[in-house]
């Protein structure tokens, strides 16, 4: 990781700490955004990832776009090898458990509702020419 993307995302999860949560500031003020910590796939040590997400019922829905990318976000390996991992939202800490679900009926209707929550994200399929991965995160209760 270059020193200019730690310097922000440690800026925008100060951001987000500060305020609840929220992002006040930069191009993704108003996203909702999650902290989530999962294990490395090949290391084992704690990996952080900013992720934008909508909601199914009580669970968390994150989509593997990568912004984009033509290959899938280096936390989604990490989610594959260690579904347990912790969240940070609204400034609330949570163990949870991911699920990811890469095709059928329950992987496209839940890209169809994040789309229609977060309509920026529309264009991801056909700038990445793959299928994007949907990732169901359910805290512990």
């Amino acid at each position: 990781m270059t020193d200019t993307v730690a310097s922000f995302e440690d800026q925008l999860i100060a951001d987000m700490r500060a305020n609840g949560g929220a992002v006040t500031e930069g191009p993704l003020k108003g996203h909702p955004l999650l902290i989530m910590t999962s294990t490395g796939a090949r290391s084992g040590d704690p990996r952080q990832a900013i992720l934008t997400y909508s909601r199914d019922g009580d669970d968390y829905i994150v989509a593997g776009t990568a912004s984009g990318s033509k290959s899938d976000p280096a936390w989604l390996h990490n989610v594959r090898a260690h579904p347990a991992v912790t969240i940070e939202v609204n400034h609330q800490t949570a163990q949870a458990t991911t699920e990811t679900i890469t095709d059928g009926p329950e992987r496209d209707r839940l890209w169809e509702q994040h789309v229609a929550t977060l309509p920026w994200f529309a264009d991801y399929p056909a700038q990445t020419g793959r299928v994007i991965p949907m990732v169901r995160i359910t805290a512990s209760r």
